[in-house]
């Protein structure tokens, strides 16, 4: 069966990663059969330059329909002109929420290529390979009441609500419980329990799922400061770590640092399946929609051919291709392709484009009967 996937190259840097991550994932239906058809819709700044709206109902629909989503960044500051209701209308918190993609995959893996270009030691980050399970449909990005008031006396007051429910702590460590059993079977839960009751509430579900459900999985709990500290300090410690929507944010940019830039960072959004076993699911690239550098051709397309990785893996069920294009972005790094992001003093840098190419040709290198074929 072909495999719709609805690609939004969204704002910034968006386009030109997303236009990236479509040539390798074309190589891929092209010379391995992997049966993907990819649409590209108007979405976000541009579609509110074209049609006065961020959101087409097309690309509503499409996105309803489809079984994976190609995302590029969304958002800047430059796009204060675009009325509040129409930035919410083709936010993504909306298509997170409404497609119930509650698991936010961040995978985390040392390129020893890199190792220069990482603040941290060698020492510190050699082997290190983890993966964050971040809530993504709840938690204080969606609370509410939320807003800015003005109280009696004149003082404006910003409020967000952190809440989760019980549900929607259980589904989520019970994906990284399930998904640590095809890995070295250890979760690390992280909250803060000792100041805030939804954390509270967050460390008793996930040990009462582990207990019900999950015994043969290790299970350790750690605050969420000492979580940063430790990333930094011993990332090899950890596997997969379980968090809320906040945290998961900020604890998987700081790991970022491990390979030395954000633009190295791929993500999946992903459901619980269906019947049929079909998931809903949304990758994308973590680093944003950097403004400075859009249009330059200087952004680093890796995080979104990693995001494209995914899809292979999770939405195409194509394990040995994923593999196969990990493979082949951890030999183009190897081979001393760099974009300006991950380049160390007095190496070359390689435009957006060419990045690619390193990693197209690396490909075309791992079939035994070559490019011709």
């Amino acid at each position: 069966m072909t495999l719709r996937i609805v690609v939004l190259p969204g704002d910034g840097i968006g386009p030109e990663v997303t236009d990236e991550a479509v040539r390798v994932l074309e190589w891929f239906v092209r010379r391995r059969a992997v049966p993907l058809a990819m649409e590209r819709r108007l979405f976000g700044a541009a579609a509110w330059a074209e049609q006065r709206t961020t959101m087409p109902d097309a690309t509503w629909d499409a996105i309803m329909a489809a079984d994976a989503l190609l995302f590029g960044a969304t958002g800047s500051l430059d796009q204060k002109h675009i009325p509040p209701e129409e930035r919410r209308k083709g936010s993504l918190l909306r298509m997170r929420k409404a497609l119930d993609v509650f698991a936010n995959l961040r995978p985390v893996k040392a390129q020893p290529a890199l190792a220069e270009a990482s603040p941290y030691k060698a020492r510190t980050i050699a082997g290190a390979d983890l993966v964050f399970v971040r809530e993504l449909t709840a938690g204080v990005y969606f609370g509410t009441p939320r807003g800015i008031q003005t109280l009696p006396d004149g003082t404006r007051w910003g409020l967000n609500t952190h809440a989760y429910t019980e549900a929607e702590i259980a589904r989520v460590a019970r994906f990284a419980f399930t998904l640590a059993r095809t890995r070295r079977n250890h979760v690390t839960s992280v909250d803060k329990a000792n100041v805030m009751e939804a954390g509270a509430l967050w460390r008793e579900v996930v040990t009462a799922v582990h207990a019900r459900e999950f015994a043969d999985v290790a299970l350790e709990h750690m605050l969420a400061d000492n979580c940063a500290l430790q990333l930094g300090r011993a990332p090899t410690r950890f596997d997969v770590i379980v968090t809320d929507n906040l945290f998961g944010d900020i604890l998987s940019d700081c790991a970022g640092a491990i390979n030395g830039s954000l633009g190295m960072l791929p993500s999946a959004a992903l459901s619980d399946p269906d019947p049929a076993g079909r998931r809903r699911a949304l990758y994308e690239p973590i680093h944003g929609s950097a403004p400075d550098i859009a249009g330059m051709g200087v952004a680093n397309p890796l995080g979104a051919i990693l995001s494209a990785a995914m899809l292979l893996r999770w939405t195409a069920k194509a394990p040995a291709e994923a593999d196969r294009l990990e493979a082949a972005v951890g030999s183009a790094l190897a081979s001393g392709a760099r974009t300006a992001d991950i380049a160390v003093h007095g190496e070359p840098v390689l435009t957006t484009r060419a990045m690619t190419d390193a990693v197209l040709a690396a490909l075309d290198a791992s079939l035994p009967e070559g490019p011709g074929s």
